[in-house]
C-alpha cells in the first residue's frame, strides 16, 4: 500500500503516476512479494500493480534535474509516467522524474547533448544495465527464446533476455519472470516486446483506455507476429 492516497491508472490529471512505496508491497495481480521501495501503481480498488502488470516495465528512469531533457523525452515518448515518492519531512509526493520509451530518451540525448556527452550518457546506462544483470543467465535465456521462435529478427533474442532478466537494483524492470526457462515464461517477454513494439497498445494506455481493454485491442497483431516468428504463418 502507499500512504493516504488512492489514483487510478489515469488520474483526472492526464498523467499516469509511477509510485516508489515506502514500505512492503505486493502486486494484486500477479501476487509477487515486491519488497520495500518498489516501483508501483495504483489501481482503484484493484490495489497496487508492480510495472509489469501494469504494462510499464520497458520504460527507463529519467531522474529530475535536466528540465531541458525532460522536456524533449516526454515529447518523444509515446507512454511515460510521473514518478512520485513520499518525503516524511513534507508530508507530500514529490516528483522524482519520469519514465519513457528508451528510444525517446536516446532522441532527447541527441538533440540536447554534444556528441562526446551523448555517448558518455548512453555507456552510463548501458553499464547500469549490465551490472543488474547476469550475463550467462541473459545469454541462456536468449537461447530458449530463439529455440521458442526460430524467425525472430537476428539479436532480437538478447534483447528481449536482457529486458526479461533485469533487476530490481534501482532500476524499473523485473526479474522474477525469467526465473524460469519454460516456454510460458519465453512467450510472456516476447508477448511483452511484440506488444509495446509492434502495436499501437502504449498509445491507447496514454489515451486513458483501460490496460485490459488495450490488451485486447492488440491481441491479433500479437498473435500474427507470434506466428511469424515462430513459422507457423
Amino acid at each position: 500500500m502507499v500512504e493516504n492516497i488512492r489514483v487510478t491508472m489515469k488520474p483526472d490529471d492526464g498523467e499516469i503516476k509511477v509510485f516508489i512505496s515506502s514500505r512492503e508491497s505486493t502486486c494484486s495481480e500477479c501476487g509477487e512479494n515486491l519488497g520495500s521501495h518498489a516501483w508501483i501503481t495504483l489501481a482503484g480498488d484493484r490495489g497496487a500493480l508492480c510495472l509489469t502488470c501494469a504494462d510499464l516495465d520497458h520504460l527507463v528512469f529519467l531522474p529530475s534535474g535536466d528540465a531541458a531533457l525532460t522536456r524533449r523525452a516526454k515529447r518523444n515518448s509515446r507512454l511515460c509516467a510521473v514518478v512520485l515518492k513520499w518525503a516524511r519531512t513534507r508530508k507530500r509526493y514529490e516528483r522524482q522524474g519520469l519514465l519513457v520509451e528508451e528510444d525517446a530518451l536516446e532522441q532527447a540525448e541527441t538533440e540536447r547533448l554534444a556528441d562526446a556527452e551523448i555517448r558518455q550518457s548512453r555507456r552510463l546506462r548501458e553499464a547500469e544495465r549490465r551490472d543488474g544483470m547476469d550475463k550467462e543467465y541473459v545469454k541462456e535465456y536468449g537461447e530458449h527464446v530463439r529455440r521458442c521462435y526460430p524467425r525472430l529478427p537476428s539479436g532480437l533474442e538478447v534483447k528481449i533476455a536482457e529486458h526479461a532478466c533485469l533487476k530490481y537494483s534501482g532500476r524499473v524492470g523485473r526479474s522474477e519472470g525469467a526465473k524460469r526457462f519454460d516456454e510460458e515464461s519465453i512467450t510472456l517477454a516476447v508477448v511483452a516486446h511484440v506488444r509495446h513494439t509492434k502495436t499501437a497498445h502504449d498509445d491507447l494506455l496514454m489515451r486513458g483506455i483501460d490496460r485490459h481493454d488495450a490488451r485486447r485491442m492488440v491481441r491479433d497483431k500479437i498473435d500474427q507476429v507470434l506466428e511469424q516468428w515462430r513459422g507457423t504463418s
